[in-house]
């Protein structure tokens, strides 16, 4: 006789999370954050919230920020951080680099003991950039906590996209780093399936360690276009991210100067929104064009509802992203952001970029600035199009890539390691 089996009702649901974290089935999570502020990093606070959903206690050690939102984050509420100094010192060179990475692994060191003594934790979950932190995880591994190796970069790549490509010595310490890293943790959760081929080819990793969580933003209602964002001119052209040297801005500023001084374009407001350590650098490049008239930067935004007025109101999205080995293997969430906004984007022509958008990019020739700059003209000039795009891009985050369809690979991840820890016990 068949038993028939029915779904459960949300309250029996929540009856068994209650009934297992009472048996100790969930898992005591301490998360590694050193390359960003939690109130900026979109991706690790997706993942806290959805380890939290689940039944999972989360602690978090990460860099105190400047600002009152880089640490004050409501959607984490019942998260315990601990926040240790920033770094006082402007990281810039190679050594500026290693100075840093070094006071943040003695600060993360040091604040993991307070942790294990207060809360506790069974799971270490580090993300990188920088990939030094599997010396604390064998350390703890010795009391049998797990280690989950959340890879955001690939740090190897990311130093040849910032510095000079003879050092051959620090690239190889990278990739002695970043194969320790591989080896010591019990699972490793990456970005797209670009970095997963990386990690089981130069980690030698069965892919059944390797989980691909993908940068899927949240699809909300599209915001309503706000026509004074445009400050008078005909077109909104907008790009938004991290403005460090790889990120490929100032190719979107050169593009924007090539319009305006090329094409003559006088009807065109460029918006950039974000910051970096390129910062600085990129404002004075364009104050030297005598483009700033036509550029505006706003610095980092915290309001999400601003950032969607922006894009709401944006007629072409920029993802400017030169073509590297780094580029060439990474998802840029500002793409899924754009798509989720219904807005088509031009880019230059790279693999996951290519991937995840799909018809809803225009794609230039890589690191062509002229070509970069006539695509964005091409879209400006064809409404039809331009909306064609969009709609296609928003149906695609709908359908394929928004938070949700990524979930689940992260808690897979996590209820496998639930599952050893049982056996252990």
């Amino acid at each position: 006789m068949k038993t028939k089996v029915r779904a459960l009702t949300k309250t029996e649901e929540m009856i068994l999370e209650r009934d297992n974290n009472k048996a100790g089935i969930s898992l005591r999570v301490l998360v590694l954050l050193e390359n960003g502020r939690i109130g900026r990093d979109r991706r690790v606070r997706r993942e806290i919230f959805a380890l939290k959903e689940a039944g999972h206690q989360v602690s978090l050690i990460c860099q105190r920020g400047n600002r009152k939102e880089d640490n004050e984050v409501p959607e984490l509420a019942g998260v315990r951080i601990y926040f240790y100094p920033p770094n006082p010192f402007e990281s810039t060179g190679l050594f500026s680099y290693i100075f840093e990475y070094l006071y943040s692994w003695l600060s993360m060191f040091f604040l993991s003991l307070r942790a294990n003594f207060g809360p506790g934790f069974d799971v270490i979950h580090a993300c990188n950039p920088p990939d030094i932190f599997f010396p604390i995880a064998l350390f703890y591994k010795l009391f049998g906590k797990k280690f989950v190796f959340d890879q955001h970069d690939l740090t190897p790549e990311l130093f040849l996209s910032r510095f000079s490509k003879s050092n051959k010595f620090v690239h190889r310490v990278l990739l002695f780093l970043e194969k320790m890293t591989y080896r010591t943790a019990n699972h490793v959760i990456v970005t797209n399936e670009s970095y997963k081929k990386i990690a089981m080819s130069r980690g030698k990793l069965p892919p059944e360690k390797v989980f691909v969580v993908r940068n899927g933003p949240y699809l909300e209602n599209q915001a309503e276009a706000d026509p004074d964002l445009k400050m008078g001119y005909r077109y909104l052209v907008c790009c938004m991210g991290s403005f460090s040297k790889q990120d490929g801005i100032d190719k979107a500023i050169e593009a924007a100067n090539y319009l305006i001084r090329v094409k003559k374009r006088s009807d065109i407001k460029f918006v950039f929104i974000g910051e970096g350590s390129a910062f600085k650098y990129l404002k004075e490049m364009t104050r030297n064009l005598k483009i700033d008239d036509q550029v505006t930067f706003t610095g980092f935004i915290y309001e999400q509802q601003i950032i969607s007025k922006y894009l709401a109101t944006a007629d072409v999205c920029l993802s400017p992203e030169p073509k590297t080995e780094l580029n060439s293997h990474s998802t840029f969430i500002k793409v899924l952001d754009y798509m989720a906004a219904a807005k088509p984007i031009v880019a230059f022509d790279l693999p996951e970029t290519r991937f995840s958008a799909q018809e809803s990019a225009l794609y230039a020739r890589p690191n062509d600035i002229a070509d970069f700059a006539t695509k964005i003209e091409e879209l400006l000039e064809d409404e039809v199009k331009r909306r064609a795009m969009g709609l296609f891009g928003r149906r695609r985050a709908q359908e394929a890539l928004f938070w949700n369809y990524s979930k689940p690979s992260l808690l897979r991840a996590y209820q496998q390691l639930r599952g050893k820890k049982e056996e252990s016990d």
